[in-house]
């Protein structure tokens, strides 16, 4: 794997890695339950992040046929990611993107997520061993809100996007037991 993306992607697994592991102690119920009418459920939570990552390597994995015609990333690239970056990062609440929306399963169990999620990210690494390193700066990826980006940016919005649901899933894990 290319070094421009071998930390992102090691930051990217301990962060799933960790979030799994904060939420196994949770019943099947505590799981499924959301914290009151209308708010996501830490399984709903957890399988739109997945879904955001299948439906984004994806649209990669398309993009990649035609690599070679795609333009590199540059300042206009980063400024918009360092937007991103602060939009996921304040206590604002965002509609997922209508694709996600429209694609996102049921809220899977705690098992059924980690396998999948665990499939997702070992075809993401497959993906980026296959990226040339003079392909590194293509933009591959188009974020529905901020625009295109290159493969790292896109590791980086991965993470970003866990952080920004971090705060909610941890709401849940705070309130007491019923």
């Amino acid at each position: 794997m290319n070094t421009a993306f071998s930390q992102a992607f090691s930051e990217l697994e301990k962060q799933r890695e960790d979030l799994l592991q904060s939420v196994r102690h949770l019943s099947d119920e505590a799981f499924n339950q959301p914290p009151e009418p209308g708010k996501w459920s830490v399984a709903q939570i957890l399988t739109h992040i997945l879904t955001s990552e299948k439906l984004s390597l994806g649209y990669m994995k398309k993009k990649v046929n035609a690599i070679d015609q795609l333009k590199d990333s540059g300042i206009s690239e980063s400024f918009r990611l360092w937007v991103l970056i602060a939009s996921q990062r304040i206590p604002i609440k965002y509609k997922a993107p209508k694709v996600v929306v429209e694609n996102t399963p049921a809220a899977m169990s705690l098992d059924q997520l980690t396998h999948e999620w665990d499939t997702t990210r070992k075809e993401l690494a497959t993906f980026l061993d296959c990226i040339e390193d003079k392909h590194v700066k293509r933009m591959i990826y188009k974020h529905p809100m901020a625009g295109r980006f290159d493969t790292r940016q896109t590791l980086i919005f991965f993470q970003e996007h866990i952080r920004h649901h971090q705060p909610q899933i941890n709401r849940i894990l705070q309130q007491p037991a019923a």
